[in-house]
């Protein structure tokens, strides 16, 4: 009996001896939550649109040359100046071109009073050998007399035309609305006919921009734009606020190089922002989306399975939530499948995140 007692007394002793050492021992601390920020899944209507690169091209480029040789002895524009159509831009020394014009206008005087006595002597000589007073020869000579004068007449009116051309191309003058660029050559310079470009003239009211999109684009692209106009939009780099014109072209061949194709927008250019060799950044809107779901760009993860958000629960949890996205639009994504409007999703933080870990929400300012 004694012995038993003395097995118990040890058997009690050992086991307050571990607990004592086990409760000694401290335990883990609990995982605090992360500070994240959320941003709620919001439901609206979105635009369809297509991104792109574009060059500014001139709606028109014109390129100026003289139409005869002659030396340049007034400019009558500054390099830059916008001009309109019919400005006078530039006058030649037509002086030889004139004395040319005069000569040709007294030929024609001289020949065409002899067409007239030509004319006058033919009715005598009809009357004549209808009497049998002239040969018949006689008559014919004259007659074909008559028709040469006339000839020439017609060639002497001809030379005076061409003649008063050539005076006229001694002042040149602007073929469209536009903006000069830089003179090529200097007053006092000659000019030969067609040899070098004087200036060139852009017209930029409107002004058209050049973009190309994806093959894969070009279907809807052509959908939309057989029902309706299509806007495009063109940014400046570093600018926000954008030209707004609209689709005007679609060119006729896919660039096999690329894979890609060719469109043209046009733009009223009221404030002349867009200069032709200029790049912008092009939206092309072909229609309105409803009911898409969008969250903050940031928002969303990459990961080897592809996208995905933290999805912050109402227990202030959260769950990995893999998402197929959509286009981007001014720093939102469209979610096409994985979210619902109203489900709050983290957009900073997420470094420290964990499946199932507690989160707490910062205030943004």
């Amino acid at each position: 009996m004694r012995r038993a007692t003395g097995c118990c007394v040890f058997l009690f002793c050992t086991t307050m001896i571990f607990t004592l050492a086990c409760s000694s021992k401290k335990q883990p601390p609990a995982v605090p939550p992360v500070p994240v920020v959320v941003a709620a899944a919001v439901q609206k209507t979105i635009p369809i649109q297509v991104n792109a690169i574009g060059s500014v091209e001139a709606f028109q480029a014109i390129s100026v040359r003289s139409q005869i040789t002659g030396l340049i002895t007034k400019v009558h524009f500054k390099e830059g100046q916008d001009v309109k159509k019919g400005d006078l831009l530039l006058d030649l020394d037509c002086r030889t071109n004139v004395a040319a014009l005069r000569q040709a206008e007294a030929t024609l005087l001289k020949d065409k009073a002899q067409a007239e006595k030509a004319k006058e002597d033919l009715r005598r000589y009809t009357i004549l050998v209808e009497k049998d007073f002239v040969a018949k020869e006689q008559y014919d000579q004259v007659r074909a007399n008559l028709a040469s004068l006339e000839a020439t007449v017609k060639a002497d009116e001809a030379n005076v035309q061409n003649n008063r051309v050539q005076v006229q191309y001694c002042s040149i003058y602007s073929p469209i609305n536009g903006r000069t660029g830089r003179l090529e050559v200097d007053e006092g310079n000659m000019l030969k006919a067609n040899d070098v470009e004087v200036v060139t003239i852009n017209q930029i009211q409107p002004i058209n921009v050049a973009f190309a999109i994806p093959e894969k684009d070009l279907p809807r692209v052509k959908k939309y734009f057989a029902e309706k106009k299509l806007e495009v939009d063109a940014f400046i780099p570093g600018e926000d606020r954008p030209e707004t014109g609209e689709l005007s072209f679609v060119d006729n061949a896919i660039n096999t190089s690329t894979g890609t194709i060719t469109l043209k927008g046009t733009f009223a250019n009221q404030g002349k922002r867009l200069l032709p060799g200029q790049f912008v950044n092009v939206i092309l809107t072909l229609a309105s989306e409803p009911n898409a779901i969008l969250i903050p760009s940031q928002g969303v993860e990459q990961g080897q399975a592809g996208q995905y958000v933290f999805v912050v629960k109402p227990d202030s949890t959260v769950e990995i939530r893999p998402v197929t996205i959509g286009t981007e639009i001014k720093g939102e994504t469209v979610i096409l499948k994985g979210l619902k409007a109203g489900e709050r999703v983290v957009t900073d933080g997420q470094m420290r995140l964990l499946p199932g870990g507690k989160v707490v929400i910062k205030e943004t300012k």
